[in-house]
């Protein structure tokens, strides 16, 4: 039966007329456009030192406003080292599936396992542009594992890590990089990297969405910052001053990247992640959590963190599940239109109905931490956590067993006195290490390496 002129009419008042709360988000034959995706991960951040986390000392104006108008996670999880943890977040997946435990520095011989699929690559798949600004470090042994050839249309950036931040050399040689090609630009390194994502945006496809990888070197050693961030902090002293202004160097290029996003009319319709890739070290603070980054306490893995997203992430909230960086790839996978159809399993989840519908962590029973070792793995089950060691630094100590509820600052091992619980998380513990991957330590005999220095590289990063 054909519509009459009535009910044409009565079709176009209920569209025109009906009250705003009552109308669908999106009307039913409308697919709302594909989100652009900007994650920022700070390096070497301590989990007390921006002020959406209760730091007082540090002035993070951006960021905290970016966090009030979200969601900020208080137990949310990376991985000890940078290396470990990149590959973690751009995989969805431990450790203890990619190898990656530690550092892959230079003239290591190995990188990101060449099978792994990339966050990048996926979203790539579904019909985004995709770019990487900053910090790379998973790999340059050979051309095959640099950003270009992993999903990233676009690098500009490190590398490696542990550049100085005016020069850009690392040891002796460059780390400064144009699509992974050698790149004079001058300038502080914090700075560069703010002006290219904003040149990003403001260039960006106009009939792709954007996914953009914001990785700042910063706050890590060297600790290096222009004199006008120094003045800002005249009562701290030393590295912990420096590191102030190098911050606050980072907030700002932030408040630059958000500015683009409004000046192209794009914020709303962008998911802005931020979080640090493991916990701070140094001049940080990691309060009220114990220990730092390369270890597998609090301080070291549960890194700050909040996710933003206008009308469809709430604002002004907290979130306390337990999640881990894993959980980011098939989520924003899933948002993006893409397919999590691949070769290699997921340790990660899909958090959205955690994040939109307060519905249970998928990590409520079992989450993870894997140390910079095979066998240095911590177990976190509910406000339970246990932590073995093997690493030859830490050959004397036993397992140890913490209630993060009463005791987030790991003052008080439990481990003799709840001999059960350490039995029921080492049953865990067991399962995890069945299928663990042993440490990476180079790539195919034969391969041809590049070797860009002839020193030797010992630090950590």
């Amino acid at each position: 039966m054909q519509p009459t002129r009535n009910m044409k009419f009565t079709i176009l008042y209920a569209t025109v007329f009906m009250p705003t709360s009552l109308m669908p988000l999106h009307a039913a034959d409308e697919r709302p456009a594909k989100p652009n995706i900007l994650y920022i991960l700070a390096d070497d951040l301590g989990y007390n030192d921006v002020g959406f986390n209760g730091g007082k000392e540090i002035k993070t104006p951006n960021l905290d406003k970016l966090a009030k108008e979200g969601t900020i996670f208080k137990s949310f999880y990376g991985q000890p080292l940078c290396s470990a943890s990149r590959a973690s977040l751009l995989t969805g997946r431990y450790p203890s599936h990619t190898g990656i435990y530690g550092v892959v520095g230079e003239n290591k011989g190995f990188g990101l396992p060449l099978e792994e699929r990339t966050l990048a690559q996926a979203l790539k798949e579904a019909g985004y542009e995709t770019a990487i600004v900053g910090k790379w470090h998973l790999g340059d042994a050979t051309e095959d594992y640099l950003p270009t050839h992993r999903g990233f249309d676009h690098q500009y950036g490190l590398h490696l890590g542990n550049i100085d931040y005016f020069t850009h050399i690392r040891l002796r040689n460059l780390d400064w990089w144009r699509d992974d090609k050698p790149c004079n630009d001058q300038g502080y390194s914090t700075h560069l990297i703010a002006k290219e994502a904003c040149r990003l945006i403001q260039k960006k496809d106009p009939n792709k969405p954007l996914f953009l990888y914001l990785a700042f070197n910063a706050v890590h050693f060297p600790f290096q910052a222009p004199e006008n961030y120094l003045k800002l902090y005249p009562n701290l002293k030393g590295n912990r001053q420096i590191y102030a202004g190098m911050l606050a160097a980072m907030d700002e290029g932030i408040g630059q990247v958000l500015g683009a996003l409004d000046a192209k009319g794009l914020r709303d319709n962008t998911i802005i992640l931020f979080s640090s890739d493991n916990g701070g070290w140094g001049p940080c603070d990691n309060s009220p959590l114990h220990g730092f980054k390369g270890n597998m306490y609090e301080g070291g893995v549960r890194v700050c963190a909040f996710a933003n997203w206008p009308d469809h992430i709430p604002s002004q909230a907290t979130n306390n599940a337990v999640l881990h960086e894993v959980d980011w790839y098939p989520t924003l996978i899933k948002q993006a239109g893409g397919s999590l159809e691949q070769k290699l399993p997921l340790d990660g989840s899909d958090i959205w109905p955690v994040l939109t519908q307060n519905a249970k962590s998928p990590h409520a029973e079992e989450v993870t931490l894997c140390g910079t070792n095979r066998g240095d793995l911590a177990i976190r089950m509910g406000d339970w956590k246990l932590i073995i060691w093997t690493n030859e630094k830490f050959k004397n100590k036993t397992p140890e067993l913490y209630n993060l509820d009463e005791d987030i600052g790991e003052k008080n091992d439990l481990a003799a006195t709840h001999p059960g619980k350490v039995k029921q998380l080492k049953t865990l513990y067991d399962e995890v290490m069945k299928d663990a991957a042993a440490c990476l330590t180079g790539v195919a005999p034969g391969t041809k390496i590049m070797n860009r220095n002839k020193d030797k590289d010992e630090d950590i990063q």
